[in-house]
């Protein structure tokens, strides 16, 4: 068994507040960089750069997932990780039919850009992506799951669209048997406080910049067999560990 040390919510420049150095390329050699084997592009309400990323990472020989970070109608971040491309794809074209559609103002929010493998512009996304979908917090679990899907509340120890922030405890109503926080050092408290023993807590970076993705010194990985290597079956082992939590 091998340890993988993991980053399972980042953004690129897709995002509205993701910086442009966080093209696809650059995300998956900073990750083989920090040490990170695991990595999953998240931007906010699309995939659309996951196809770019998942050519980035066969270069790096990262392990990369396909995801999105799900504005709720709520204004609560989940995270949504799929173990295929094309299931995220899908999922992604869900979203769209679900999304508030308000035109981004580049000089306020930046420009969203679509990549593609080689970091070069094939589009922009128009409307702002940021912004609230009118999928409920106890439905998107639901439809992620339709594109074999996990999905778990994001950064639950932030203030800003975190679930508990939001809704003043933790939503367990929803039956989410995991979540994200940011900060490990809160994982007591917060387990503690809010009834998450049997929660399986996953820290992730949220990273908006390069220098905010997580590092391989962080203490908290996967253990996979990895022999023989194939990022599929890595993969497959990672999901099934996930829904067995």
């Amino acid at each position: 068994m091998t340890k993988f040390y993991y980053d399972l919510h980042v953004h690129s420049c897709l995002s509205p507040c993701g910086d442009a150095d966080n093209t696809p390329n650059n995300l998956a050699g900073m990750a083989f960089l920090n040490g990170v084997r695991i990595m999953a592009l998240t931007d906010h309400n699309t995939s659309r750069n996951c196809p770019a990323f998942f050519a980035a990472a066969e270069r790096y020989g990262i392990i990369p997932i396909a995801g999105m970070e799900l504005t709720t109608s709520e204004d609560i971040h989940a995270v949504c990780l799929f173990e295929t491309l094309d299931d995220a794809l899908a999922f992604n074209d869900e979203v769209d039919t679900r999304r508030v559609r308000v035109k981004n103002r580049e000089d306020i929010f930046g420009e969203q850009l679509i990549l593609d493998e080689n970091d070069e512009v094939i589009g922009h996304e128009e409307d702002l992506l940021i912004n609230a979908t009118t999928i409920a917090l106890d439905e998107a679990p639901q439809i992620a799951a339709k594109y074999n899907g996990i999905c778990y509340p994001a950064h639950i120890d932030r203030p800003a669209n975190g679930a508990i922030e939001i809704l003043g405890d933790f939503p367990h109503y929803v039956g989410f048997h995991l979540a994200e926080l940011h900060d490990q050092s809160n994982k007591d408290a917060y387990v503690s406080k809010y009834g998450l023993q049997n929660i399986r807590l996953l820290f992730s970076s949220d990273a908006h910049y390069l220098d905010q993705l997580r590092e391989g010194t962080d203490n908290d990985w996967f253990e996979v067999d990895d022999e023989p290597f194939n990022a599929e079956r890595i993969r497959h082992e990672l999901f099934e560990d996930l829904r067995s939590s």
